[in-house]
């Protein structure tokens, strides 16, 4: 493991220590507690080595074990696809990175100049990444059992929000995690057709798994329709 630039400044400081606090975790090293807020443009832009994608690299190993774990003691009465299909929505991007915005993770992002223009701190896949790497240095830093901890105090609620059926599924990532599981690839979409006026326009897509079409899923936009073809898909394989 690369070490964090030993450079923090006391409001930097204040502001890291403020968040363990109020997130309830307990650092032994400030440069790492820091490092996995530190995207790979500050690394783009400044000749800075370290950023946290080895840090999100090993916490999304520990968040998907934590995660089974938890599945697998809770529900003894659900068989591995239900599991898997479970684990999938919980880890997924958009929740993940919902539980970023409420430990308020993206105003502790250190991003280069051309990201923060960009909105990075919105971007859904730059709040999960930093979760899971929020995650990793807690596991370095504390051990498994602090990890476990704090995914579980994290996680557990969404687990129950998923089996309640009060989150949207995204089956899109379903499809994904299924696809690369079975056959070691992704899905690939493609448009059939649209048609409509602007202001009701629909689109149809297909989606392609280990050389098999499925679909079109119809909808009134791109990612609707996709997801409409994902669920089509994911049901389908999951019976065959």
């Amino acid at each position: 493991m690369g070490r964090a630039d030993p450079e923090i400044d006391s409001g930097r400081k204040k502001v890291l220590a403020a968040f363990q606090k109020t997130v309830g975790i307990r650092f032994r090293s400030l440069e790492l507690l820091n490092l996995s807020f530190v995207h790979r443009s500050v690394s783009n832009e400044s000749g800075r080595k370290n950023n946290n994608e080895r840090l999100e690299f090993l916490g999304d190993a520990i968040l998907g074990a934590v995660t089974a774990t938890l599945l697998y003691g809770d529900f003894a009465d659900k068989n591995e696809g239900e599991l898997a299909k479970i684990k999938a929505v919980v880890v997924s991007e958009d929740i993940l990175s919902g539980v970023a915005r409420e430990l308020q993770i993206d105003n502790l992002l250190l991003l280069g100049k051309g990201e923060e223009l960009s909105g990075g701190r919105t971007k859904k896949a730059l709040l999960a990444d930093a979760l899971e790497a929020l995650i990793g240095a807690l596991y370095l830093d504390s051990g498994y059992k602090a990890a476990f901890a704090f995914v579980s105090r994290c996680i557990g609620p969404e687990i129950s929000r998923v089996l309640d059926k009060n989150y949207h599924q995204d089956y899109k990532s379903l499809l994904q995690e299924l696809s690369q599981r079975l056959f070691h690839s992704y899905p690939l979409y493609h448009m059939i057709k649209r048609s409509g006026p602007e202001h009701e326009r629909f689109f149809w897509m297909e989606v392609t798994v280990n050389g098999k079409a499925y679909g079109p899923g119809m909808g009134r936009n791109k990612k609707t329709a996709e997801q409409e073809a994902a669920r089509m898909a994911y049901g389908q394989l999951g019976k065959d």
